[in-house]
């Protein structure tokens, strides 16, 4: 299979060609939704070894999606393309989420539209990092 080369070509990491980690399982029994805190919470968890900030009140994460099966779909970007780190953190991400209760199988997908800017840090990361 031929395909054009984007920049997931170039990505040394766990993100697959189509951007995307994936990470846990199915559920057995399903109670509907995972609650949007305990992702949120597992979301913070997740760190840029470079930046003592998590993920998510650097704004990186652009969409969640929680599902009745326990399915959680998230859109999350990185602050540039280069970053060192970027094959490795959907799958970090993926990886934090799938621990959370009542989430199932976790799908991380990385887009670069629209480019992350400094205006979707939470207050406290540009607090922490100086960045007003």
């Amino acid at each position: 299979m031929n395909h054009e080369l984007g920049l997931h070509d170039f990505m040394p990491g766990t993100v697959g060609p189509d951007g995307m980690a994936q990470a846990g399982a199915p559920l057995d029994d399903p109670k509907g939704p995972a609650d949007e805190q305990a992702v949120i919470e597992a979301l913070k968890t997740v760190h840029d070894p470079e930046i003592p900030v998590n993920l998510y009140d650097l704004g990186l994460i652009y969409d969640i999606e929680r599902f009745d099966d326990g399915t959680v779909k998230i859109e999350m970007t990185l602050t540039a393309p280069a970053c060192p780190v970027a094959g490795e953190m959907p799958k970090m991400v993926a990886d934090a989420v799938a621990k959370a209760d009542g989430v199932g199988e976790v799908q991380v997908i990385l887009v670069w539209d629209p480019p992350w800017t400094k205006d979707r840090m939470s207050e406290e990361a540009r607090l922490l990092l100086d960045m007003f």
